[in-house]
């Protein structure tokens, strides 16, 4: 008896007990957030090879009606689906400031550099948008991307406003979970910084891969170059504001383009 309980007394050492929680609730966040899409999205993506017809025929729809012909009801649903979208968001608020780490301000989520924040932004997004969008194209012509249809709401006042604020939930889960929640867990458990790296940009890469392996490769690319940005700068408001401000164009410029111009795939 003395020796079972000295060997579950040394397996519970100071240090490796905190380890252990810190794996599980980063397993857990992930599980109720973005590795829940990774898993989704391959599941859609199986789905989608597997039909008959080439990928560049199928349709990917990002923001979509939830009650067609119910406007009202629509819009109830679209502001619950964003709002619950942010859980793990406070959660993760939650565990940081338990920790003692000041909650989301470890990450540089905080409204200390603003202009900096927004100016970093806009010139990442710039960069990125135009690459992402010439990809994208490529992509899709040659077979490896679903098209993708950014928004398919009905024409109703609200449908701007919805696009802005999916656009910026989409923004701050990403950007909260795969990078500064991610790599600051995995810094803790020893991962080495290249091997983090790796870890959150295949998990950005996996999420999108429901639009093909174009969306996969493209956003896995873009994870590789917003880890390098966060542990260059220490915050990710920069990343937040770039992620808003690509899927607010994105959103908001199909919706005002589709249909209207020829270089624009469309379902």
């Amino acid at each position: 008896m003395q020796t079972e309980a000295g060997r579950v007394a040394e397996s519970l050492t100071p240090e490796s007990e905190p380890r252990r929680i810190l794996r599980s609730e980063m397993l857990l966040v992930l599980a109720l957030s973005l590795g829940a899409s990774a898993v989704s999205a391959l599941i859609s993506f199986v789905g989608s090879v597997t039909k008959p017809g080439g990928l560049k025929e199928q349709a990917a729809t990002l923001n979509g009606s939830y009650a067609p012909g119910r406007p009202w009801l629509d819009l109830a649903w679209q502001l619950f689906g964003i709002t619950t979208a942010l859980v793990p968001v406070l959660l993760v608020a939650h565990l940081l400031t338990r920790e003692g780490a000041g909650g989301l301000r470890a990450m540089g989520f905080d409204r200390e550099r603003p202009w900096s924040d927004l100016g970093r932004g806009t010139l990442i997004a710039a960069g990125i948008g135009s690459a992402g969008l010439a990809f994208y194209l490529a992509a899709r012509a040659t077979g490896f991307n679903l098209t993708v249809v950014p928004e398919s709401l009905p024409e109703v006042w609200w449908k701007f406003p919805v696009l802005i604020l999916s656009a910026i939930q989409n923004s701050v889960v990403e950007e909260v979970i795969v990078v500064g929640y991610l790599l600051r867990r995995l810094d803790q458990l020893g991962w080495s910084p290249m091997a983090a790296l790796a870890a959150s940009s295949l998990l950005r890469g996996s999420y999108h891969l429901y639009q093909g392996i174009g969306g996969f490769i493209g956003n896995m690319v873009m994870g590789v170059v917003f880890v390098l940005l966060y542990r260059r700068w220490g915050r990710i408001g920069p990343l937040v504001v770039a992620h808003a401000l690509l899927d607010i164009v994105a959103f908001a410029g199909y919706a005002l383009l589709a249909g209207k111009v020829g270089w624009l795939p469309t379902a």
